[in-house]
């Protein structure tokens, strides 16, 4: 099945996606509360010449988790190193990373930090706490303890399942953010400022029908932003007109709520082979074909936060609203909690 947002996406999108990141809090569109309390952490940490606390950020994909972690190390004026939990599959992965390729002051991005390795997790503590870091040689009776002393780092951690860490690592994060989805006037700007990068000309109509459809998710907002500038250059005249945009959308299966045909297949799924819910993710993950992952960090958040589905403790239950937008008879169940 194909996504909107694909969490497996390649180096071109990724150098895609890089070129319209802002470089600033200044040029960050939306997040304002968020932006203007790590403006103030980050000016203290400059003033006392200490680094700044441990940041977690935590999200649905395509947020903007990765590029506040690379405004951060620009604002700083410091290096940043990125990795991610399922990379780091050993002690010895993270010590090579600290003793090798950071600085005093450095950023350490561990993106996916939910999925980091046990023993990993561990030999973080220290670091997070005292900067030191600890290596067992040997075994048995004659096994010694070596400690290093690492840089004095921010280690910031992003995580679309922030139910997932354990107590000890959340607790060590001194700085916690949790990212909004933005609003639809956000997201017009984030269009607009990506257009003007890209030197794609627009029409306020034409933006706003992409900005409508984006699922308040800028990553979203960029990548149609592309393949609309692809239509209005074969079919139209190069600009990203009203008509373009609804075209563009309409051929891509984009409806005017921002659901495309698997969030539609998802919903239907549930209306029809479980009459609505309650179900849990395993048994859709089966229906579906899909990794439970990609359905409660890809798939669900939109829906709960567009009102089309909602989690109660038996599992997912289908909205009035879900039964409307596919136009489904909708029948009240009475024995949800």
């Amino acid at each position: 099945m194909e996504y909107i947002y694909d969490k497996n996406q390649n180096s071109e999108e990724a150098k895609f996606e890089y070129s319209l990141r802002p470089k600033s809090l200044e040029e960050f569109i939306g997040q304002s509360k968020i932006k203007e309390n790590l403006k103030i952490f980050i000016e203290a940490s400059k003033k006392r010449k200490q680094p700044l606390d441990h940041c977690l950020f935590y999200a649905p994909p395509g947020l903007g988790k990765t590029t506040l972690a690379h405004i951060i190390a620009n604002e700083l004026g410091v290096n940043i190193k990125v990795t991610s939990g399922p990379v780091l599959t050993k002690p010895g992965d993270l010590a090579a990373t600290l003793t090798t390729e950071l600085s005093d002051g450095d950023v350490l991005f561990i993106d996916e930090i939910h999925r980091l390795n046990v023993a990993v997790e561990e030999s973080i503590y220290p670091v997070m706490e005292d900067f030191n870091f600890f290596i067992n040689t040997g075994k048995g009776p004659g096994a010694t303890t070596l400690k290093i002393q690492t840089p004095k780092i921010t280690i910031i951690g992003a995580t679309t399942r922030s139910g997932l860490l354990t107590t000890p690592l959340r607790d060590r994060f001194g700085i916690a953010v949790n990212l909004n989805f933005y609003e639809e006037e956000e997201i017009v700007q984030i269009i607009e400022r990506s257009a003007k990068i890209l030197e794609v000309k627009t029409e306020k109509e034409g933006i706003a029908e992409i900005a409508k459809r984006s699922r308040g998710t800028p990553r979203i907002a960029n990548r149609l932003l592309k393949r609309v500038r692809d239509f209005a250059d074969v079919k139209g005249k190069g600009i990203i007109t009203k008509d373009i945009a609804l075209k563009a959308l309409e051929s891509m299966e984009i409806d005017e709520m921002g659901l495309d045909k698997t969030d539609r297949f998802f919903l239907a799924t549930v209306a029809e082979k479980f009459k609505g819910g309650p179900v849990g993710a395993e048994n859709l993950a089966v229906a579906l074909s899909e990794e439970i992952d990609t359905i409660t960090d890809v798939i669900e958040p939109y829906l709960i936060k567009s009102g089309f589905l909602q989690r109660t403790p038996r599992g997912r239950v289908l909205t009035e609203k879900a039964y409307k937008h596919l136009k489904l008879p909708y029948s009240k169940n009475e024995n949800l909690f």
